[in-house]
């Protein structure tokens, strides 16, 4: 039987390894995340916050309350808590130069599918480099932005970050694209209008057996999210996008995420971007046949 160390009894909750895994597998299960050994004490910090907000006591009872009642809606609670979200304008910024080219060579209207848009700073730079590509506020174009955690779909959605936020951005950029707060709002700025109609931001659960969207992407994002997801589920997912894009498509990764031995459906195009394997004889197969990407 493991022993109880001091650190464990001088917590508000009584947090045993048991537990721990018990939240592993229960998080793998709803959201395909896996957690590593390490994370054990993240995992007692964010969820002691689920335990004091719905008055449980112990992280036993919590547990038993969950998987008691799959539709209960701590369940979206749970997940949020769990979801890790890291994000900044224009990360790996070499993507971008990469996504504008694209684009110019893309039918219209331009269709991208940003799926893990966490607080939304990744589906604004890509609307940001629509904008410059096209040479207009309102480009012929449209991205869906998706995510687990509601939480982060909110802050996304409403386009308002602290200043601090945009201080790598251009002085071009954050004067074509934010508007500074006053007054009450000052040290906060907005993402204009225009951009936040280019975007339609939706809740997505990437291990869900069907996916709330449709139709044919020019290009898919999933940077930073492949690696809490063990190879299996990485290659279900892989397979599942390969329906969603468009002949030539271009699918971003992130600069940790190697998809080469993940799945045969994707080949490398440059660095962190893929194109599917057969693109070519897709394209003759599937000429005249793309839809407009939707929700």
């Amino acid at each position: 039987m493991r022993d109880i160390t001091k650190s464990e009894t001088s917590k508000e909750f009584q947090f045993s390894h048991r537990d721990f895994e018990r939240v592993r597998g229960l998080i793998y299960k709803r959201a395909g995340i896996s957690l590593a050994d390490s994370k054990e004490e993240m995992v007692y910090s964010r969820l002691a916050r689920r335990l004091r907000a719905t008055g449980i006591s112990a992280f036993s009872e919590y547990l038993d309350w969950l998987e008691g009642d799959l539709e209960n809606t701590e369940w979206e609670s749970f997940t949020n808590a769990l979801t890790t979200n890291l994000t900044s304008f224009f990360r790996e910024e070499h993507h971008f130069p990469i996504l504008a080219e694209h684009v110019l060579k893309c039918e219209h209207p331009v269709n991208i599918w940003c799926s893990a848009s966490s607080t939304g700073e990744e589906p604004y730079s890509i609307a940001m480099t629509l904008c410059e590509a096209f040479g207009t506020l309102r480009p012929p174009a449209h991205i869906i932005a998706t995510d687990i955690d509601t939480n982060v779909l909110n802050t996304a959605a409403r386009g308002v970050y602290g200043a601090d936020r945009i201080e790598k951005l251009s002085s071009d950029r954050v004067r074509k694209f934010f508007l500074r707060g006053k007054g009450a709002q000052d040290g906060y700025v907005k993402v204009r209008q225009e951009l936040r109609d280019l975007i339609t931001f939706k809740q997505l659960n990437l291990l869900a057996d069907s996916w709330p969207i449709s139709g044919e992407f020019d290009a898919v994002f999933c940077r930073n999210v492949m690696i809490y997801f063990d190879k299996p589920t990485q290659g279900k997912i892989l397979k599942k996008f390969v329906p969603l894009m468009k002949h030539d498509a271009l699918l971003f990764a992130g600069h940790s995420e190697n998809f080469l031995y993940v799945s045969d459906e994707f080949r490398l195009k440059g660095k962190t971007v893929y194109e599917l394997a057969n693109a070519s004889s897709r394209g003759r197969a599937g000429s005249g046949q793309f839809r407009r990407g939707s929700v």
